[in-house]
């Protein structure tokens, strides 16, 4: 079983790093004979965290593949497929699938403008799910270093890219079976999950002090206001070039 994800992860990756030259069609791409779904669906009902997983529709579900070029067959592939994203601990994590009105963005066309110009063209990384907080999870194409498919994540408290020395299969078993509060530690204040379960899976929380800076240390004492997830990915992403973090 490990080996047949390993390949699957480096097909997927191949569609990251190398340019297409011919897409291939929503046919080629929907597995019926071996559906990845039903795997990581019996994933989700042993997962001992919470899961929630968001209906797809079926044009969005095939335009959003069509775009990724990954299978079915695949755990991307399948959940981009059969759902229009999973939302992990009471919706502190967004996984992206096809979107829905929980969580408005499909995977492929979030990371257009980002990480890729044009549907098909290799990437250096592409965006995967992000949190509450203004984090962001990526899977490696070597655009963040030489593990190529290897989970990073952009942390709020740091703004660096730290490698979690995980594919995308372990992100999600991470995501379903770790301890989310010792992952998380520092970046969860009290009450937080009554707020995050109300919070729109386009929105995060942005907070003064920054996280990253000195005086943005203790989370209970910073003030957060909800502001929507493309604005604070593009801020990350300013103030990193600011700080000499990103040289691009």
């Amino acid at each position: 079983m490990r080996k047949t994800f390993t390949l699957v992860t480096l097909i997927i990756i191949s569609k990251i790093t190398v340019a297409q030259v011919k897409m291939r069609s929503i046919d080629e791409l929907i597995n019926t004979s071996e559906p990845g779904w039903e795997l990581v669906s019996n994933w989700i009902s042993k997962a001992k965290n919470k899961v929630e997983v968001l209906a797809s529709d079926l044009v969005n579900a095939k335009e959003a593949l069509y775009k990724t070029q990954v299978t079915t067959r695949s755990p991307m592939g399948a959940i981009i497929y059969a759902t229009g994203g999973l939302l992990i601990d009471n919706g502190w994590i967004r996984i992206l699938g096809s979107g829905h009105t929980k969580l408005n963005r499909s995977l492929p066309d979030w990371n257009l403008g980002k990480t890729f110009s044009h549907f098909g063209e290799a990437a250096p990384f592409l965006l995967i799910a992000d949190d509450a907080v203004g984090g962001f999870f990526a899977l490696n194409g070597k655009g963040l270093g030489n593990d190529l498919g290897k989970i990073y994540y952009l942390a709020p408290e740091s703004l660096n890219w730290e490698p979690l020395d995980l594919s995308y299969t372990d992100f999600l078993n991470f995501c379903f079976n770790s301890d989310l509060d010792a992952f998380y530690d520092s970046l969860r204040w009290k009450n937080w999950r009554e707020e995050v379960a109300k919070l729109d899976g386009n929105k995060v929380y942005n907070f003064y002090p920054a996280l990253w800076t000195k005086e943005g240390k203790n989370i209970n004492k910073s003030s957060r206001r909800v502001i929507p997830v493309e604005e604070q990915f593009h801020l990350n992403m300013d103030i990193r070039k600011q700080l000499g973090l990103d040289k691009n």
